[in-house]
């Protein structure tokens, strides 16, 4: 499922910081646990499986001037909005939205803050409705955040690919099957078809390098790619994974969200 919140700031002239990413991440966990203490621990600190969260976030929607040197960002406007995506049954909805109501929602590092009343909670149109959970669908996907692709290195971190890389959709499709196997099992993971294509929108690849943690001892430098779209083929209840969860790496801390530009024909065979 996928919603679209929009915030009212509580203060004029709000500012927030520039990585606002882990900042915001951290609030929704804490407005999950208000409502549903047990699903937010169980998302924080096991999540499904491999530690996968199965939810994802968007890049924040508002005008903004930015100051670098300070390192925030000054919202032009009292108001912001962002998608969030959640891989839960449709019966979920009401649950969804009564825990984003009225909530207050905090975005604040050690040098900015701004305070948010949830002013709106809309869930979008699923636009893979119709189709049957095994049909085989094909769908370009419109990143709205970046997405981030990377192999283990030997310091226990990643070596970030980019789009031009062929181990880029090599990682994406590992981490898609990955989610599979968590959701349901190995077998349907392994013989799951899942076919990635990338198709560049502009001349060049548009890298952005994000700090999670900003500040603080375990401060880490996170770099996806956007200026690209994704052609998906797979069946539609893994395609529907893909969308809810996010592609790639750093899904709970808004990367890898996407929604679907163009739903071409069914096919039925690849």
């Amino acid at each position: 499922m996928n919603f679209k919140i929009m915030l009212q700031s509580i203060e004029p002239k709000p500012c927030i910081p520039i990585n606002y990413q882990y900042p915001l991440s951290a609030a929704l966990y804490r407005v999950i646990a208000k409502g549903d203490a047990r699903y937010a621990a169980f998302l924080h600190e096991t999540g499904y499986g491999k530690g996968f969260k199965f939810f994802t976030f968007s890049q924040i929607d508002c005008p903004f001037n930015i100051n670098r040197e300070e390192k925030y960002m000054k919202l032009q406007g009292n108001e912001l909005s962002f998608s969030i995506s959640f891989h839960l049954p449709l019966a979920m909805e009401s649950f969804i939205k009564g825990l984003f109501q009225s909530e207050r929602i905090d975005i604040a590092d050690k040098k900015s803050r701004a305070s948010f009343m949830v002013k709106s909670v809309e869930r979008l149109p699923d636009p893979l409705q119709t189709r049957k959970e095994n049909e085989i669908v094909s769908v370009i996907l419109k990143p709205n955040s970046m997405i981030v692709a990377g192999i283990p290195a030997e310091n226990g971190k990643y070596e970030y690919l980019s789009p031009d890389d062929q181990r880029f959709t090599e990682s994406l499709i590992y981490n898609w099957r990955s989610k599979i196997a968590t959701c349901y099992d190995e077998n349907t993971a392994q013989s799951a078809i899942l076919l990635l294509e990338i198709l560049p929108i502009k001349l060049a690849f548009k890298p952005r390098l994000i700090t999670i943690k900003a500040g603080t001892p375990n401060e880490s430098q996170v770099r996806g790619w956007l200026n690209f779209e994704l052609k998906v083929t797979a069946e539609k209840r893994f395609v529907e994974l893909l969308l809810n969860a996010g592609a790639g790496l750093y899904n709970a801390m808004g990367c890898g969200s996407g929604e679907v530009k163009l739903l071409k024909n069914s096919i039925n065979n690849i």
